[in-house]
């Protein structure tokens, strides 16, 4: 017989397990049913607006829909969020930042999702660290500590890839740990900037 699934306890069971963001297998695991009737239930449920969907093959409650920072650690994984975002989140530069920027190890990308740009730019797996598990709120995602979220920035400043932010603060977080995380990068180019930043920006 073929396990008939009730909608509402779907979305309250959902809820309980913390799975507001989750995969047709996910969903299968869940409900104990076949992948057919997964993707079936699901297909139909997002056109009944129960289901919003993210990209393929994932999806979100449309009533309890998470934060921008929560779907960009799922949208693209692995990454965490960094760059602009992680800058405007700790109160490093001034400007609200509207895309969600991520690092990833995989190849760059970029999503579109619920009315909300998510960018992710790759990384070597030897500079894929520096960040940690922030919670916000009700939300928790992965994103770059304030030293590591600049040292990532300026990186690909230094590479030309984005333009600095004259706005940037260098004097609201530990000078020493962002040495260090500079230094992780090996880049001549980042070093050199990084001095020249201070020089023109001595902190007290």
């Amino acid at each position: 017989m073929v396990k008939k699934l009730n909608p509402i306890i779907v979305r309250d069971k959902l809820v309980e397990r913390g799975l507001i963001i989750f995969t047709p297998q996910e969903f299968r695991t869940l409900f104990g049913v076949s992948t057919g009737a997964a993707r079936k239930f699901i297909h139909s449920y997002t056109k009944k607006s129960l289901f919003m969907k993210l990209r393929n093959g994932l999806y979100t409650l449309n009533e309890k829909q998470p934060s921008p920072y929560v779907i960009a650690n799922k949208l693209y994984q692995p990454s965490y969020i960094s760059l602009e975002t992680a800058l405007s989140f700790h109160q490093l530069i001034p400007e609200v930042v509207y895309s969600i920027t991520s690092i990833t190890t995989k190849a760059t990308r970029e999503f579109a999702a619920l009315n909300q740009s998510f960018s992710y730019t790759r990384f070597k797996k030897s500079i894929f660290q520096g960040y940690q598990l922030v919670t916000h709120g009700t939300d928790r995602f992965l994103m770059a500590e304030p030293e590591k979220a600049v040292a990532d920035y300026l990186y690909l400043v230094a590479l030309s890839h984005k333009p600095l932010n004259d706005r940037l603060s260098l004097d609201r977080f530990s000078q020493q740990k962002l040495q260090a995380w500079v230094r992780l990068f090996q880049s001549r180019r980042l070093t050199q900037l990084l001095r020249d930043l201070y020089a023109h920006h001595p902190t007290n």
